[in-house]
């Protein structure tokens, strides 16, 4: 699988100064890490979830949760997951290359179960989603993952969900952020990203952020992401990837963009797209993703098709960040120094850039360098499904 891998190759070659490289759901950690890129979640109720899932494999989805959790209705559990079976049963039997799967469950105990159940065709699944994550929670979760792996032979990684009011409430939070580090620091070779539930952080003090206000708005919220990258995001090989807070505002269909764009002139396409998306409240999307990358995060929880494209396109790394990072990493800049960027726009500064350089290049592997030309409309229109 690659990232823009559902457009031409003819397309790709025209936008990419470097292609997003190929990977498999059994690449290093290090790399799934960073291509989860949008992270798609569907019910786990619906009926046609294997088409579902092959059909947003198709669009340029790489990530997908399944969910057993705050999605579904406590009365449709058990439905739910005999429902999981059949599915992976079925796209077991079509033989396809599916995103990277993973479920999210509520109890530790339905790990190990499920992977039983779903049996053979558990080589499709690559992990699960472990809610409302804590010390004390966690540990459990985390010792069913290894006992379903050790069963199973399948490599299963974890994505703990960090959403506790423990996390959210002050008074608590150093004591369960420290619990948290030591205990994913354990596992670390099965914790494949951290991931925010920036909702139930609003939900307990009875928050709802509107469409124009993105969780770094919300100051309380902010906050907690804050302390969540101070302590476990850090660039000293002690952090881990953390995704982006969910956008929760939908109203944009797949196709809404592209027939505004053929209306209007090559010159005018990026006016028009710009227009678009305010109207049909993207523009606050598009702003949180901004804001997602410069506190340190990466990739992000999606509930809707429509939020993968603006999340992938502005995942590529452009052609000036591309050429500051090779010039920041070059062997004979080793002892450090100040340069002048290529674009002559800014000072590159070997040492304290360097985390930053080495963090863009491992970017750029999976989701490809734009060419010196190439903006966010041009990827975002391509990735758009036609």
């Amino acid at each position: 699988m690659r990232h823009f891998g559902h457009i031409p190759p003819s397309v790709r070659e025209s936008l990419f100064h470097r292609e997003p490289g190929e990977f498999t759901a059994g690449s290093p950690i290090q790399t799934l890490s960073v291509a989860l890129g949008a992270t798609l979640y569907s019910p786990a109720t619906r009926p046609h979830l294997a088409d579902d899932v092959v059909k947003q494999a198709g669009r340029g989805v790489i990530s997908m949760v399944l969910c057993l959790e705050d999605s579904i209705d406590d009365a449709e559990v058990a439905d739910a997951e005999e429902n999981l079976v059949r599915q992976f049963t079925e796209l077991d039997a079509r033989g396809v290359e599916p995103p990277l799967l993973f479920i999210r469950v509520r109890e530790p105990e339905q790990i190990p179960d499920l992977v039983h159940r779903i049996g053979p065709a558990a080589r499709l699944l690559s992990g699960f989603v472990l809610p409302k994550f804590t010390q004390e929670r966690g540990v459990p979760f985390l010792e069913a993952l290894t006992e379903a792996e050790a069963a199973s032979g399948q490599r299963l990684f974890a994505m703990p969900v960090l959403e506790s009011p423990q996390l959210l409430h002050l008074e608590t939070r150093a004591e369960t952020l420290d619990g948290i580090a030591r205990t994913v620091d354990k596992y670390r070779e099965r914790v494949l990203a951290l991931r925010l539930g920036v909702t139930d952080f609003c939900s307990a003090y009875g928050l709802r952020r509107a469409p124009d206000m993105t969780a770094y708005d919300v100051q309380i919220v902010a906050g907690v992401i804050a302390d969540v990258v101070n302590v476990l995001g850090r660039s000293d090989g002690t952090g881990f990837t953390i995704t982006g807070p969910v956008w929760e505002y939908f109203r944009v269909q797949e196709r809404m963009f592209k027939p505004q764009l053929r209306r209007s002139p090559f010159a005018g396409r990026a006016e028009a797209l710009r227009t678009a998306l305010i109207e049909h409240d993207m523009d606050g999307l598009l702003r949180e993703i901004g804001l997602d990358r410069a506190n340190g995060l990466l990739g992000k929880t999606c509930i809707h098709p429509s939020h993968v494209p603006p999340v992938h396109a502005l995942s590529v790394v452009s052609h000036e960040e591309f050429t500051d990072a090779q010039d920041i990493l070059r062997p004979e800049r080793g002892g450090g120094g100040v340069l002048r960027s290529a674009y002559t726009n800014k000072m590159n500064e070997v040492k304290p850039h360097r985390a930053w350089a080495e963090r863009t290049l491992q970017r750029a592997e999976v989701f490809g360098v734009a060419r010196e030309d190439i903006g966010f409309v041009e990827l975002l229109t391509a990735g758009i499904p036609g």
